[in-house]
C-alpha cells in the first residue's frame, strides 16, 4: 500500500486551512498545517514534506522569504497561493524555484489537481536524463550540482524554474518549443490570457547565458512559433552520436 505523501500547508487563515486540510486528507494526503513562518519551519525540522503551499502575504517573513529560506538546504516542490493574482508575483515565485502558483479564490479540487501534478512531475526523472555534463556553445550544465559553467569554470547560479528552462532546451535543440508547450513541460500547466511568465523567464535565461554577446544568440525567438536553442548539445566526453 501506497504512504500518503506528506503535505504542509502555510496559511494565516485559520479557516482555509482547516477546510484545506479537510479537503486533502479526505483525498489521501496526509496534511499539516502552520499560520506563521516559526511555525512551519518547526513542522520541517519534525519531519520534511513532499510538498508545500505556501501563501505569499503572511504577517512576518513573507512566502517568498520562506520558500528563499527552504530552498538553501531542499528542493521540495512548493506552490504559491496568493489573493494578488497579478504576474510579477507569479514570476518571482518561479525564479525562487516554485513549481505552480495558484490566485485566490480557488477551488479546493484545483489545488489538489495541482498538488497531484507537482507531485508526479517530481517523481519522474530530472529534465536532463543520466546525470553528467552537457556542453553547448561555449556552456557546461552539470545536471548532477545544478551548476552552469563558462569555459574557465566559473559558476552562474541558476533558479529552479531557470535551470528546468534550460534543461528542456538542451533535450530538444534546433527545436522549435511554442510558449504553451515550454509552460506545458516547465510547470505542468497550460497558459492563462496574457501570461508572460515563460517570456520572461526565457529573458532572465538569456542574462545568464550573456545571450547576444561574442558567441552571438543561443535561444532565438522565432516569430509566431516560439522559441529555439541554436546550439548542438553533446555530453562531455561523449562521440558525436551521443549527442542530447
Amino acid at each position: 500500500m501506497d504512504v500518503a505523501k506528506r503535505i504542509y500547508l502555510l496559511d494565516d487563515d485559520v479557516e482555509i486551512c482547516e477546510l484545506l486540510q479537510e479537503y486533502l486528507t479526505g483525498n489521501g494526503l496526509q496534511v499539516r498545517t502552520a499560520q506563521s513562518s516559526d511555525a512551519f519551519f518547526a513542522l520541517w525540522q519534525e519531519a520534511p514534506a513532499d510538498l508545500v503551499v505556501l501563501d505569499i502575504m503572511l504577517p512576518g517573513d513573507d512566502g517568498f522569504a520562506v520558500l528563499r529560506r527552504l530552498r538553501e538546504s531542499s528542493r521540495v516542490p512548493a506552490i504559491f497561493l496568493s489573493a494578488l493574482d497579478g504576474s510579477t508575483d507569479r514570476i518571482v515565485g518561479l525564479e525562487l524555484g516554485a513549481d505552480d502558483y495558484l490566485g485566490k479564490p480557488f477551488e479546493p479540487r484545483e489545488l489538489l489537481a495541482r498538488i497531484r501534478t507537482v507531485l508526479r512531475r517530481s517523481g519522474e526523472s530530472e529534465p536532463a536524463p543520466r546525470g553528467g555534463i552537457l556542453r553547448f556553445a561555449s556552456w557546461r550544465l552539470d545536471t548532477t550540482a545544478r551548476h552552469l559553467l563558462t569555459e574557465d569554470e566559473v559558476i552562474t547560479p541558476l533558479s529552479g524554474a531557470e535551470y528546468r528552462l534550460l534543461c528542456i532546451f538542451l533535450q530538444h535543440p534546433r527545436q522549435v518549443l511554442s510558449r504553451d508547450t515550454l509552460l506545458e513541460m516547465t510547470q505542468g500547466r497550460n497558459a492563462q490570457p496574457y501570461d508572460r511568465s515563460i517570456d520572461v523567464l526565457i529573458s532572465r535565461l538569456r542574462s545568464r547565458l550573456r545571450d547576444g554577446g561574442r558567441y552571438g544568440t543561443l535561444i532565438k525567438t522565432v516569430r509566431g512559433e516560439g522559441y529555439v536553442l541554436a546550439s548542438d548539445v553533446l555530453r562531455e566526453d561523449a562521440s558525436p552520436q551521443d549527442a542530447a
